[in-house]
């Protein structure tokens, strides 16, 4: 582990073991990757974590080149044991089966990862405890506290749970100047300081469970793009629902199987989604395995923000990252890579912050929410509307008939869905993309 750089950590001879300088709410990738940045650059910081490790979110467990950048600027060893590389997407529909590599370029590296989300979560947990966050497990955040002058947060209050997720013992006061809500897609921190969810931006369901199989290591990412649902008219139509299915090799001798699918479809909420995800197991190659006898674990389900559907991002010292805030790409429901981008920003905002007198300190928070709508906001607004053209079937058949067929296009969309460009030296689909991005209003 390489030394710590930036400002020292400011001397508090009356600190006590419940304050800080920075309170982290959710140890997941988005508060564990934000602890991490700011005890790096000196800051003291708390991380609070209502479960206690390992434990299990619901995901498709696959990174890609975006997620992969990230880990690498962490330190995170990806060729260390328990990490599966994969070469690109294999994309399945219309009868056809493609095979797109990552793009090779200059900003981002030309592999993906696949690894569980019970090993992920908990060793960026321990890296940002390596790092010098005060990692505490089994702490329930129930509320905010409030300056009763200001209105401002000025820390956390929070119960303690045992190994059940029982209460354990007294509430418990934890203090910082700034805090930072990394608690999830319900970031009840967020609602009870007044941040509510927005109706007007995409959500999409993520549907999962495990498989052992042979296919466990396959070295690319499958996407499957034709789910279909029973039309409600009563003649045993099918519906083309906006989403896709997926099969990633986890490389423990399973697959993560599961499907995705937005609410811009008149279908959503009406299907079982649990009983789609087993059908559609049920119908691939026998060889493959995907069977009941062969499930490991549950089907569980997660909602999934996108495109920004919770702001502000800042507010009374209360700063949004990862899901709290609707991180998560509309085009391909993608939210490590871009929670852990926020991260970094994040923990760069507060720690310049910190550093300064109160008027100073404000305008520098204030600058959070501006940033992340400037390297984001026109690509998620173009999102929201790909969203939304996708919710028509008859949209989603053209696109399945007419772009599968021709590679030229599927790789400009696998560009623009996982949004991979170079901004500077790139190809024409680079160049395209970017600009649509720059012409886009923020989100």
């Amino acid at each position: 582990m390489s030394q710590r750089t930036g400002r020292t950590r400011p001397s508090a001879p009356t600190r006590t073991a419940g304050e800080a300088d920075v309170i982290v709410v959710g140890a997941g990738p988005a508060g564990s990757t934000t602890a991490y940045y700011l005890a790096r650059s000196g800051l003291d910081v708390l991380l609070l974590e209502k479960a206690s490790f390992p434990r299990d979110k619901v995901c498709g467990d696959g990174l890609t080149p975006r997620a992969v950048r990230q880990l690498v600027r962490m330190g995170v060893d990806t060729s260390a044991p328990g990490w599966i590389r994969n070469k690109g997407l294999r994309i399945i529909g219309g009868g056809m089966r493609l095979h797109l590599p990552w793009p090779d370029l200059a900003s981002y590296p030309n592999h993906g990862l696949v690894r569980t989300r019970t090993d992920f979560d908990e060793l960026l947990a321990r890296h940002a405890a390596a790092a010098g966050a005060r990692l505490h497990e089994r702490t329930n955040v129930t509320a905010p506290v409030l300056d009763e002058r200001t209105g401002r947060i000025v820390g956390v209050t929070a119960k303690p749970l045992d190994e059940r997720g029982r209460a354990a013992g007294e509430a418990v006061t934890y203090r910082a100047p700034l805090v930072i809500a990394a608690d999830g897609t319900s970031s009840r921190l967020s609602t009870a300081m007044g941040i509510h969810k927005r109706d007007d931006r995409p959500m999409a369901v993520a549907v999962r469970t495990y498989y052992k199989t042979p296919r466990h290591d396959d070295d690319w990412m499958e996407s499957w793009l034709e789910l279909w649902a029973d039309a409600e008219d009563g003649r045993g139509g099918k519906i083309l629902l906006p989403g896709y299915g997926w099969i990633f090799g986890t490389g423990n001798g399973t697959s993560n199987v599961g499907l995705g699918i937005t609410n811009t479809s008149k279908a959503f909420g009406r299907v079982d989604y649990k009983d789609m995800l087993r059908r559609w197991a049920a119908q691939t190659p026998p060889e493959w395995g995907f069977t009941e006898e062969n499930q490991v674990g549950d089907i569980r389900s997660a909602a999934l923000p996108m495109g920004f559907n919770r702001q502000p991002h800042y507010s009374r010292g209360l700063l949004l990252v990862g899901d709290a805030g609707g991180m998560v790409n509309p085009f391909n429901g993608e939210g490590i890579d871009y929670a852990m981008e926020a991260a970094g920003l994040a923990a760069t905002v507060v720690a310049d912050a910190l550093s300064r007198d109160a008027a100073g300190r404000e305008r520098v928070l204030q600058g959070y929410p501006a940033a992340l709508k400037h390297e984001h906001g026109g690509y998620f607004t173009l999102g929201r509307i790909f969203v939304r053209l996708i919710g028509d079937p008859r949209i989603m058949r053209i696109a399945r008939n007419h772009g599968l067929p021709r590679p030229w296009l599927m790789k400009f969309t696998l560009k623009l869905l996982a949004n991979l460009t170079d901004h500077r030296d790139g190809d024409v689909y680079d160049r395209v993309i970017n600009a649509m991005t720059r012409l886009a209003p923020a989100a």
